[in-house]
């Protein structure tokens, strides 16, 4: 996988992580909407939607630091070759 696609790959993580983070509890607190399916988080009752936002930011976190490890560890392939 060349760096394009862990490039690609890194922005679609991050505009899902942040949707489904920080920007779902956002519009849970601003609107009082039930959710969509774009904001699954919204859908569970108050307590909970605020935890599985949370995780949600948490895991495109941690999916970003495996991707830029990845993308670090091609491109150092990439430059002993």
């Amino acid at each position: 996988m060349n760096e394009g696609w862990y490039r690609l790959l890194s922005i679609v993580v991050l505009i899902v992580g942040v949707w489904e983070g920080p920007m779902s509890i956002v519009y849970r607190l601003v609107s009082d909407d039930g959710g969509t399916v774009l904001r699954a988080a919204n859908y569970l009752p108050s307590p909970w939607c605020y935890v599985v936002a949370t995780a949600a930011a948490l895991f495109a976190y941690g999916v970003l630091a495996v991707l830029d490890t990845g993308r670090k560890k091609a491109l150092a392939r990439q430059n002993a070759a």
